[in-house]
């Protein structure tokens, strides 16, 4: 038997992603369009660091145009040993951080996953559930306090079973994959689109915050500046629909070609990550929130336009009067001018 710990640090970075495309293989049967349809990780670099006492490559991808992938796979003893997991994650975590940090990177602003992998065993995969449920709960979890019965059988509970031989179980901050041939490039592809999705979600989220909270400050200011403030505040609304449509349009990409892909194994997994990830609660406060500065916008450009048709009025007035001036300052010149 064979076992593998896969890291995942997906980020935001202030560096522009550039690479060769990666090409993904895998054994299980999907539509011909599926490499064209989604995003696909493009190779960047790699690096090196002895992580107790083994030589591990990270792999460094990315989705353009500021997505970071760093990616870690060693091979461990035992993968039921939470103790000696547990600790081999926290030093595969400190590296890729470190990777990412120094491609401007924040950890605010990223996703950890971390994915087991066992392979060349004999017999169906179930036969590991039976004897380590609460081992691969716990790691799941990362909890090292022992869990509920009930607790173990919710969490082993979220699983795919493709192929005979073998079997997928999702959760929040980590996967179990069994495959006798260690066919899990896909399903790791498809994690990491997980956690795509989801860092993109709070990036968007934050933005829309940083958002709202700079037309916060504009509307506070004092009303002598009220026609500057005006100006910002049309632009600050604005540069949100901006962000609106660049935004959504993509997550609205991402989501249409996933879709398309029908009831093939790529898409039944993505599901499964996806209802994990809760991906739909996010995209609801999202449309929400989007759906409330919208009204925001709408209301102050209405209120917008009728201050500045005052205005048009105001500056009406005053040119008349400008002009009035101007008349009877002529005329006094001209009286000035007979009566020398």
């Amino acid at each position: 038997m064979k076992n593998q710990l896969t890291t995942l640090v997906v980020g935001e970075v202030g560096k522009s992603v550039r690479g060769t495309a990666a090409e993904s293989k895998s054994e299980k049967s999907g539509p011909h369009y599926f490499p064209a349809s989604v995003p696909h990780q493009v190779a960047i670099d790699t690096a090196k660091a002895n992580i107790k006492g083994k030589n591990v490559v990270f792999s460094i991808q990315g989705y353009e145009p500021d997505i970071a992938v760093i990616q870690a796979t060693l091979d461990v003893s035992d993968i039921f040993d939470q103790k000696t997991i547990s600790e081999l994650e926290g030093l595969c975590y400190a590296e890729s951080y470190t990777l990412l940090k120094a491609r401007g990177g924040n950890e605010q602003y990223s996703e950890l996953y971390s994915i087991f992998r066992v392979s060349e065993y004999t017999g169906d995969p179930e036969q590991f559930l039976k004897s380590h449920a609460a081992d691969i709960a716990g790691l799941l979890k990362s909890e090292k306090l022992p869990l509920d019965p009930k607790e173990i059988e919710y969490t082993i509970s979220a699983q795919i079973k493709y192929a005979k031989y073998d079997l997928s179980i999702v959760d929040w901050d980590g996967a179990f994959l069994f495959d006798t041939e260690g066919d899990f490039g896909l399903a790791i592809e498809l994690l990491t689109l997980a956690n795509l999705q989801l860092l993109r979600h709070r990036i968007l989220d934050r933005k829309l915050d940083e958002r709202l909270s700079r037309i916060t400050a504009l509307v506070r200011r004092p009303e002598k500046k009220h026609f500057f403030r005006d100006k910002e505040l049309a632009s600050e609304v604005k540069n949100i629909i901006k962000d609106r449509i660049t935004l959504i349009s993509a997550f609205q990409s991402l989501e249409r070609d996933l879709k398309l892909i029908g009831d093939w194994y790529s898409a039944r997994f993505y599901d499964l990550a996806a209802k994990k990830f809760k991906l739909n609660e996010w995209r609801t406060s999202i449309k929400e929130k989007l759906e409330s500065i919208e009204e925001v916008y709408a209301t102050f450009m209405d209120n917008f336009s009728v201050s500045e048709k005052d205005r048009a009025e105001w500056i009406e007035i005053i040119a008349w009067f400008v002009l009035q001036a101007g008349w009877f300052i002529l005329i006094i010149l001209e009286f000035i001018y007979f009566t020398k």
